[in-house]
């Protein structure tokens, strides 16, 4: 059976936006309080609570009402001043991209830059914030989406936490599907939303701030104020008792709630453990049906997305359009300089679930073939089972 171009597909396993739980659609359409109701402003803050338990923050954490890019460039605004050296950690498209903002609010930017389909080395921090101890700013993108690559935060956080500088985190498309949380990386800024691995669609963004972060951001006077920017704004929204900077995406509000419910109740330790037999399935199967994973080491591949190489001679979005019309399977291409070079299959909330492994397979492999490249989808196909059997 095909589909035409303009139909829904049958299924999205892109790298974002995903798709929405059920019950995070049927939160969506809970009733819309007006934000100066009681009922709202404790709702509220209720919902902020157990963002809070969410994320193990021991403060109370920022939600921005925008989806995550809000945050990032807010995170760069407010926290980067004029005369603060910066050190941004590049490792693909979203980590060079913090970068630009960076720059846009102070000039004295350094960068360690490596391969796209690589990690940033510990090591390689330790010696530049040796050789620079002015550094005050480090920035480091978690998980870079077009790559399928993870950074090892936790380590990094270790290192500019004892250089006395602040990290700001990008963990858009890591918070939720894997062990990560604002403290345990030692973040001062840290931002996530829940149109990733929370499954519910783009519009919020969720943001740790540390008490050295808070304070930072004040005394700077370039900060946004009474701005979409504007993190200062918001540091007490959470409390019913205080004012909305500006009117608060109120459907938004009740899906997450719904969606903190799902990953709280079904247990954070669970969710990832689903995340990561999803990716290690799809990733044997890439394998062995003849494809191969863009990153460097399997070490490094991310639990919530999995990048594959476009074979040579392959064109990479015909692939994706044959894989649409032909299985009804949605996947992502790459962005910047990944962009024609793999194609992006997301793992994460809802179809971060092992069968999607299987349909991602046989679409991939299907669409694959379509183009002149013979592969063993029987032999993916039976690896990725092999890998999900071995775990149950």
């Amino acid at each position: 059976m095909r589909y035409p171009e303009h139909a829904d597909p049958v299924i999205t396993l892109t790298a974002g936006p995903v798709n929405a739980y059920p019950e995070v659609l049927r939160g969506l359409g809970r009733t819309v309080l007006y934000d100066y109701d009681p009922a709202f402003q404790l709702f509220y803050e209720k919902v902020v609570d157990k963002a809070q338990k969410a994320m193990r923050l021991s403060n109370k954490p920022v939600i921005l009402h925008g989806e995550p890019v809000l945050g990032l460039e807010a995170a760069a605004a407010s926290l980067i001043s004029p005369d603060d050296v910066v050190l941004n950690l590049a490792s693909g498209v979203y980590g060079k991209g913090f970068g630009y903002w960076a720059k846009r609010y102070s000039p004295h930017l350094l960068e360690i830059e490596v391969p796209y389909n690589e990690a940033i080395d510990p090591q390689a921090v330790a010696d530049m914030l040796k050789a620079h101890p002015e550094i005050i700013v480090v920035s480091v993108c978690h998980h870079d989406t077009p790559s399928g690559t993870i950074n090892p935060i936790d380590a990094i956080g270790a290192l500019v936490s004892a250089h006395g500088a602040y990290l700001i985190v990008d963990a858009v498309s890591s918070f939720g599907g894997m062990k990560t949380h604002p403290e345990d990386c030692k973040a001062d800024i840290y931002v996530t939303g829940p149109n990733k691995c929370l499954g519910a669609p783009p519009g919020l963004t969720m943001m740790g701030v540390s008490e050295r972060a808070w304070a930072k951001m004040k005394a700077n006077p370039l900060a946004p104020r009474a701005s979409m920017l504007s993190i200062v704004d918001w540091e007490n929204a959470w409390s019913r008792d205080k004012p909305f900077p500006f009117t608060p995406s109120v459907s938004e509000i009740n899906g997450l709630d719904v969606a903190l419910d799902l990953y709280l109740n079904e247990g954070p330790e669970a969710v990832w453990a689903r995340h990561a037999l999803t990716a290690k399935a799809m990733r044997a199967g890439v394998t062995a049906m003849g494809l191969s994973v863009w990153a460097a080491s399997d070490s490094i591949a991310s639990p919530t997305t999995t990048a594959v190489r476009t074979p040579d001679g392959v064109d990479e979005k015909a692939l994706r359009q044959a894989a649409r019309a032909r299985y009804g399977v949605v996947f992502s291409s790459g962005r910047g300089e990944t962009l024609g070079k793999l194609t992006r299959i997301g793992h994460m909330g809802p179809t971060a679930q092992p069968i999607y492994a299987i349909a991602a397979l046989t679409a991939l492999g299907g669409a694959t073939n379509a183009a002149g490249q013979k592969l063993a989808i029987g032999k993916g196909i039976e690896a990725a089972l092999a890998v999900i059997d071995a775990d149950a």
